[in-house]
């Protein structure tokens, strides 16, 4: 059974730093697309960023130049590191991957539980 489990959130004050990451487990082929997203109360979840395999990236333009979106394939991990962080920054902030699982036909979207930042002003 393939898992994301997301680590590294907490409270900050603004202007500080933090690194989110996530970490890929189970049986699987391959993994493409990673990504961060963020809900925050009373909103919609939004894309944060996106790294593809070969490493290009994307970003939602509220982060652009703050934020940071990079994986390492051979532990299976996507990082987020939050830089100038602001409390619009603040809400559950969740991973989100493209995985070829071994006994399936195509990649599927996989999702962790969600790891929260509060940034307080």
């Amino acid at each position: 059974q393939v898992q994301l489990v997301e680590s590294g959130g907490g409270l900050v004050q603004a202007g500080e730093s933090l690194r989110l990451s996530c970490a890929a487990s189970g049986s699987f082929i391959m993994i493409n697309t990673m990504a961060w997203y963020r809900q925050a109360p009373g909103n919609q979840r939004e894309l944060v960023a996106a790294i593809r395999s070969g490493g290009s990236t994307n970003y939602a333009d509220s982060v652009k130049g703050r934020f940071t979106i990079s994986r390492d394939n051979a532990k299976n991990t996507v990082y987020l590191q939050m830089s100038s962080l602001k409390p619009e920054d603040t809400a559950v902030y969740y991973c989100n991957a493209d995985i070829w699982a071994v006994g399936a036909k195509r990649g599927m979207d996989y999702w962790g539980k969600g790891t929260l930042v509060t940034v307080s002003s």
